[in-house]
């Protein structure tokens, strides 16, 4: 879901309270493209806007076009320029992030020959409302990666930062396996796998991306297609992806499911929509960040830590400060403490004061984070309560991204 960029500064305000220094923003899906794009406006055009899903949303139609009333909205390059700099002002880098080759289904919606036309079943006519993993991938042409590297022109004129993220998750082959004109193209370049086609076309935006003095950072899927270049791995699946990244010398951030994933309840007590899976405060606190597998070495190339917020249940900038907070303060100390210094009870017992501050800035944390499965209430150092129970109200929602460095 859209998020303000009133709200965006002020969570930005609120991480760098927390010593966090990297705001990693997820700016397109196949449920919307949210970058204005000049060189190609459809794809805000027609990418940022959908029908909600529901069978009320379809019947709530909007006057001046007498169709079902869209939900959506995108950022300005103006508004982009304002947050960058507002971010850098407190010492915070923003990576942004272009999904290539999958969840591309609002680009192809916008533009239909970004797509793999020539598959059975692969048309899609309008930007999906749900959630999920779709199978529409863009097409490997020339063409394409012209206006893909036209998006990235635009995209690192906005964002100075050293990173620019191309995504590489998700990426269902069946479209690219049952395209003759793909398979065509792979046979072309001595290529039989699909897998290792993808590494073929992460291969060509990074090489853009390199000359331009820029480097591209992806999710861990993309080491499937073999090693891609000097690409900074960003490890969600586990720790694997961060083990064979770093053993190869390439750069790694820890970002593991479910535990970095703060869109997860708080509490089984919670209440709050979404994936079933439950990660407390101390989950997250008591996380080694450096996998064990590694040598000295091989660790240095662990730059940090990331915390994930997705937005797929969250509508609204109070729902995501509920989702986050207070587990950002276990994010920020894991990620700049070093293990020995770490200790729970001492870190429950400090957040007391943190907690106060919360409350004067107006930040709506979650108190169920100190509520044990048993519904008992967990108490700090000198055996206060930590915090009473409180359920969340209403749907609660699911944010953007953001990363510590050690």
């Amino acid at each position: 879901h859209y998020q303000s960029p009133e709200f965006i500064k002020g969570f930005i305000d609120w991480m760098a309270l927390h010593k966090l220094n990297v705001f990693h923003w997820h700016l397109t899906d196949d449920q919307a493209w949210r970058l204005e794009i000049r060189s190609h406006p459809k794809l805000t055009e027609v990418g940022a806007y959908r029908v909600p899903e529901g069978r009320a949303a379809q019947r709530d139609i909007d006057p001046a076009t007498g169709r079902p009333r869209l939900y959506g909205g995108f950022y300005t390059q103006d508004q982009v320029r304002d947050i960058v700099a507002y971010a850098a002002a407190r010492s915070i880098t923003v990576v942004p992030e272009i999904e290539v080759p999958g969840h591309a289904s609002a680009a192809v919606v916008a533009y239909p020959e970004l797509g793999v036309q020539d598959a059975p079943n692969s048309a899609v006519t309008a930007v999906p409302s749900d959630w999920g993993v779709y199978h529409t991938l863009f097409n490997t042409r020339p063409e394409t990666i012209r206006f893909l590297e036209d998006v990235l022109d635009e995209t690192m004129a906005l964002f100075p930062g050293q990173y620019i993220h191309l995504g590489g998750d998700e990426a269902v082959k069946d479209q690219w396996k049952a395209s003759p004109s793909i398979q065509a193209h792979m046979r072309e370049l001595g290529i039989t796998d699909e897998n290792a086609m993808q590494g073929w076309f992460m291969g060509q935006l990074e090489k853009y991306l390199n000359a331009h003095g820029r480097r591209l950072i992806g999710w861990d899927e993309i080491l499937e297609g073999g090693r891609p270049g000097d690409a900074t791995i960003m490890s969600w699946r586990g720790i694997d992806g961060a083990i064979e990244a770093a053993r190869q010398g390439q750069d790694t951030v820890l970002t593991p499911a479910p535990t970095f994933y703060l869109n997860n309840s708080q509490s089984p007590n919670d209440g709050s929509p979404g994936p079933a899976a439950v990660v407390t405060l101390r989950d997250l606190y008591d996380y080694e960040p450096i996998p064990s597998q590694l040598t000295a070495a091989q660790a240095s190339h662990v730059l940090g830590v990331q915390a994930n917020i997705w937005t797929e249940y969250i509508l609204e900038g109070r729902n995501v400060e509920y989702m986050a907070y207070p587990r950002i303060a276990a994010l920020s100390e894991l990620a700049w403490s070093a293990p020995e210094r770490t200790e729970w009870t001492d870190f429950s017992g400090r957040l007391q004061p943190q907690l106060a501050r919360y409350r004067r800035l107006g930040i709506d944390y979650a108190t169920s984070a100190f509520v044990d499965p048993a519904g008992i209430v967990q108490v700090g150092r000198e055996g206060r309560p930590l915090a009473a129970h409180r359920r969340i109200v209403g749907e609660v929602q699911n944010v953007a991204v953001r990363r510590a460095q050690l």
